[in-house]
């Protein structure tokens, strides 16, 4: 969402995609962080856009203590109804 408000994708078909708009992220879930230390960079040509993709990040990223159990590498399995799963 942050991204698409940057100008990185349309809401319609006729909309302009900005090539230079983007979310970097700069740290993953799990890495160490430090107090002050970036861990997204937020890509623009418009300064305008900023707040907007600033609010759809709001409570997006949480810090803590311990680094978060791993995700599963297999969400859900989707199989046909017929045949071995």
């Amino acid at each position: 969402m942050a991204a698409w408000r940057l100008g990185a994708g349309r809401a319609r078909k006729e909309d302009p995609v900005s090539a230079a708009a983007g979310v970097l992220c700069l740290a993953k879930p799990g890495d160490q962080v430090e107090a002050g230390q970036p861990v997204l960079e937020l890509r623009t040509d418009t300064e305008s856009l900023l707040t907007g993709a600033r609010a759809a990040l709001a409570g997006a990223i949480e810090i803590g203590g311990e680094p978060p159990p791993p995700a599963p590498l297999v969400i859900e399995r989707i199989s046909s109804g017929t045949g071995p799963s």
